[in-house]
């Protein structure tokens, strides 16, 4: 199986290894045990050298991209820096990505790789993943591809996507298991000291609020909720605040932040229960309590589809001092 990893100009070197080292170690396993490799890995780029973080590095490409008339996977990690000027740095390379995958080449980005998977149009229609700290830039440059938010790995029609920095890791192991066998995917998660089965990067998520929008009048509120959210808060009170509606004013929050009005809320009172776990001695009844909840099945419920993990589990993993259960 020919594994075809694109060196993007302005490369970031820590996404751009793992891939080719990863085949790379299957194959060497794979001797190990007296087989044939399974994959013949290489660099392709647009370019014989390629930069990479900032300069640090030069990567030599086996083949240009251009040369490549046919490859079993391409494989597209993130551009350094600023994402527009990653995506401008690899304009050339959209045709190439476009004609293998409609030769039938399966395509994967990785993390922020997906913006210049984005660019050749191919995702138009379908679902992918990214980082978490970007999918709002995305969602905006993008609007026809649907995001799956906190998603670790996204699968559909030969195309795959990783969330954000070490998940791509996962969607790595996830492409041996597929082209080769469960066993060697486990094999190789052991050598590098990996979780094979993390399944959503929400754990790592920082609510910011969704605050590039517009609408002064929401902003407005957004702020409102973001010093109030121990108080209890009602569509028809903050409706209030703007002079609108019950429903205009939770179709421009929707529209302006991508939330409805509820899940605002819960994200921000999320928000502040992981800042008191991570910083602060208290236990999870205290916490619930004073981000504004009484209820402890739905705060659980609510932490855990936010966060991935229980407030237990989440206090002990990230909390200062040793929690007690």
């Amino acid at each position: 199986m020919q594994v075809s990893v694109f060196v993007p100009e302005t490369a970031v070197i820590e996404a751009l290894t793992p891939a080719y080292r990863t085949f790379k170690t299957a194959n060497e396993f794979l001797v190990s045990f007296g087989k044939q490799p399974a994959f013949e890995v290489e660099y392709v780029g647009l370019n014989e050298y390629v930069s990479a973080n900032d300069g640090e590095y030069s990567i030599k490409t086996d083949r240009l991209l251009k040369d490549v008339t046919k490859t079993d996977l391409l494989v597209i990690p993130p551009a350094y820096g600023d994402i527009v000027a990653g995506i401008n740095a690899n304009a050339a390379a959209i045709p190439y990505i476009q004609r293998l995958y409609n030769q039938g080449s399966s395509v994967a980005s990785l993390c922020l790789g997906a913006f210049i998977l984005a660019e050749s149009g191919i995702l138009n229609g379908k679902k992918c993943s990214t980082h978490w700290n970007f999918i709002d830039q995305f969602k905006q440059r993008y609007p026809q591809i649907e995001v799956v938010d906190g998603a670790i790995i996204t699968a559909i029609d030969n195309i795959y996507s990783s969330g954000g920095a070490t998940s791509l890791w996962n969607l790595v192991l996830y492409l041996v298991e597929k082209f080769a066998n469960r066993d060697l995917a486990v094999l190789i998660s052991k050598h590098f000291a990996l979780d094979i089965d993390r399944n959503s990067q929400d754990v790592f998520a920082i609510f910011k609020g969704q605050r590039n929008h517009n609408d002064s009048d929401i902003l407005g509120v957004q702020d409102f909720i973001e010093k109030n959210y121990t108080e209890k808060l009602t569509i028809e009170v903050l409706a209030e605040k703007i002079n609108a509606g019950h429903r205009t004013f939770e179709r421009r929050f929707k529209q302006a932040t991508n939330n409805t009005v509820k899940e605002y809320i819960q994200r921000v009172r999320v928000e502040a229960a992981k800042q008191y776990f991570e910083g602060s001695q208290k236990n999870v009844l205290e916490v619930m309590l004073d981000v504004g909840y009484t209820d402890t099945k739905a705060f659980r419920d609510i932490f855990k589809r936010v966060t991935g993990l229980t407030p237990i589990e989440y206090r002990n993993k990230y909390a200062k001092v040793a929690a007690e259960v």
